[in-house]
């Protein structure tokens, strides 16, 4: 039994459903019913692939498929559900509540006790919280029921670990431009489900278009396909050219989540490009996030930072440039603004890189974790009552304007830690020129003390 195609009250087969399928997009028309039918992912369900030997045996256990949008996760479920022999009732966690879910659950129970199995699919499984996911754990602890959740988010960071542990995770992966051509094809062609009754003609590069700027998404290439189809049909050629195909895109869509994971992939890339001297690379990625929609101001004060971890005092000016960037943007504001984080992001990946400063403040954050909290040496200490300099505060400080070479033979750390060094300077852009300066007042120090 499966609730997944028996709308409101029409049952499987009937002349109702057969009306609402018939009105149903053509990415819901064109949707797979069997592993055979399915293009892509022959990681999991090529032939033995672990996947396709649990859905073929009719065994799945609980799992999550998780992936980005139209790359297929609801269409495996349904396909599970056409297969098994199980009770299978799908939910989505955009629309259902959890009291719903608990009362499938518990009949579920009853279920179990008369040996009837219940597969539970949870689209959007991330928008429960971690108190409502908390409610599957003892039922799928016990296989009263086996879950399947599909979800565009991390899996590790957006289900509770319990329930994670209880769940295999299969990662689809976005599908080839190639594939998605085939599958626009077998739309065009297809009389039954697809726009083969309409007998239109597709150019190629119209369709390698359409795939192209899907994204690896074939559902949206599926509804830019349906458009460019009306326009077609509209203009009376019934033919899709390269520019029907434009016109029907509008816009590309871009497979990015301001507050998801590919938020933090797409700045992690922009990051390690710029690490890694890569101008070209730096301005793709800059490039994507803005395309995305993100907050130039969330890029500005990334972009800071980089100047701050990976350029540090080997080019110090870098520093001012990423603020000057800043300041630009906010008087400029789009698109002109983001000129100025482009030039910052080129210079950041051409600029000599040191995070000698980035890793000697973190040494100390260490230290000072590790070690007990010293008392400030009594010569650094102001003096500026009569009982402190009677206790022998400032008793020893040497003022060093009034020393050789400005250097004092005097420790600034306390006794525990006399001797230690955070700070080692490249030999990178301006920093050469410290760490030749640090060297010289090493120098000047020992003599003082006669070493």
């Amino acid at each position: 039994m499966s609730l997944f195609d028996v709308p409101l009250n029409a049952s499987k087969g009937s002349p109702e459903a057969g009306a609402l399928h018939a009105m149903a997009p053509l990415a819901e028309r064109m949707r797979p019913r069997s592993l055979d039918e399915l293009l892509g992912q022959e990681h999991l369900v090529g032939p033995g692939k672990p996947l396709r030997v649990q859905i073929e045996r009719d065994d799945a256990s609980s799992m999550i498929f998780w992936g980005q949008p139209g790359v297929g996760k609801t269409t495996l479920a349904k396909i599970i559900a056409e297969t098994t022999k199980a009770t299978f009732i799908e939910f989505s966690a955009v629309t259902s509540g959890i009291k719903e879910i608990k009362q499938v659950m518990a009949d579920a129970a009853k279920a179990a006790e008369f040996h009837s199995r219940t597969i539970l699919f949870i689209d959007e499984i991330h928008r429960f919280n971690k108190a409502q996911q908390d409610a599957f754990l003892p039922y799928v602890e016990r296989g009263t029921i086996r879950l399947i959740g599909a979800t565009t988010e991390n899996p590790s960071f957006e289900i509770i670990s319990a329930l994670l542990s209880r769940c295999r995770v299969y990662v689809l992966e976005p599908l080839k431009e190639e594939q998605i051509v085939t599958l626009l094809k077998r739309a065009l062609a297809d009389r039954e489900r697809g726009l083969g009754a309409q007998e239109l003609a597709a150019d190629n590069d119209a369709l390698e278009l359409m795939a192209g700027y899907s994204s690896g998404d074939c559902r949206n290439a599926y509804n830019t396909l349906e458009v460019a189809a009306q326009l077609a049909t509209a203009d009376g050629t019934k033919h899709i050219t390269r520019d029907t195909a434009k016109e029907a895109i509008q816009q590309r869509v871009l497979v990015y989540d301001k507050a998801g994971e590919e938020h933090f992939n797409l700045i992690s890339a922009l990051h390690k490009s710029v690490r890694n001297s890569d101008p070209d690379a730096a301005l793709y990625w800059l490039g994507r996030m803005l395309a995305g929609g993100e907050d130039p101001l969330y890029l500005a004060r990334r972009i800071v930072r980089m100047a701050v971890e990976d350029i540090g005092l080997a080019a110090p000016e870098a520093l001012n440039l990423c603020l000057s960037a800043k300041e630009t943007y906010d008087f400029l504001g789009s698109p002109e603004g983001e000129l100025a984080l482009a030039e910052a992001v080129v210079y950041l990946a051409l600029a000599p890189k040191s995070n000698a400063v980035y890793t000697a403040f973190g040494a100390v954050q260490e230290d000072i974790e590790r070690t007990r909290q010293e008392p400030v040496p009594l010569h650094l200490r102001n003096a500026p009552t009569r009982l402190m300099k009677e206790l022998g505060y400032a008793e020893g400080y040497r003022y060093a304007h009034d020393e050789e070479n400005k250097v004092a033979d005097m420790d600034c750390l306390p006794d525990s830690l006399k001797g230690r060094a955070w700070y080692h300077p490249t030999h990178e852009g301006r920093e050469k020129q410290l760490a030749q300066r640090l060297e010289e007042i090493r120098k000047i120090r020992t003599r003082k003390r006669g070493g």
